[in-house]
């Protein structure tokens, strides 16, 4: 069973930048593709980047384009979402998992909260 762990949140000022980290178990990393999912209190969990396996294509949300950039060690097992010029409407839980489809369990996720 995949086992995924989120780190790096916390509470940053609005224009300022977090890295958010997943270590993913196993040694399936590397052939799945993977994405950061966030879910604001009240809203549906939505997908906003993407990495294909080689690391080399990503995709992001029109909401965070231009300012999130995905990327992956696949020697760490490890995705990574750095953020810059948050918002107040970026606070969620931010969650990795597998793209398209993800992996039946979902780590904890890790809390972002964007205010002055």
């Amino acid at each position: 069973q995949v086992q995924l762990v989120e780190s790096g949140g916390g509470l940053v000022q609005p224009g300022g930048s977090l890295r958010l980290s997943c270590a993913v178990s196993g040694r399936i990393f590397r052939f799945y593709d993977m994405g950061w999912y966030r879910q604001a209190p009240g809203k549906e969990r939505e997908l906003v980047a993407t990495i294909i396996t080689s690391g080399v294509s990503t995709n992001y949300a029109a909401s965070v384009k231009g300012r999130f950039t995905i990327s992956r060690d696949n020697a760490k097992n490890t995705v990574y979402l750095h953020m810059d010029s948050l918002k107040p409407e970026d606070t969620a839980l931010y969650y990795c998992n597998g793209v398209p489809t993800p992996f039946a369990s979902w780590g904890q996720g890790t809390q972002v909260t964007v205010s002055s």
